[in-house]
């Protein structure tokens, strides 16, 4: 249970230093973006399952 909590303390400083660091806009787009992808790719992957069963 302590390695989560410092697993977590150490995301949430990288995070911070990132959010203060004026990198937050930048990163916030990329992850819009990778969002979307893996949104298209999970439609994609249960639309193939639902015609593998049918």
């Amino acid at each position: 249970m302590l390695y989560y909590a410092l697993v977590f303390l150490v995301v949430a400083i990288i995070a911070g230093v990132l959010g203060f660091g004026g990198i937050a806009g930048a990163s916030a787009s990329i992850a819009q973006v990778l969002f979307f992808i893996f949104l298209a790719l999970l439609v994609i992957s249960l639309v193939a399952g639902f015609f593998r069963r049918a």
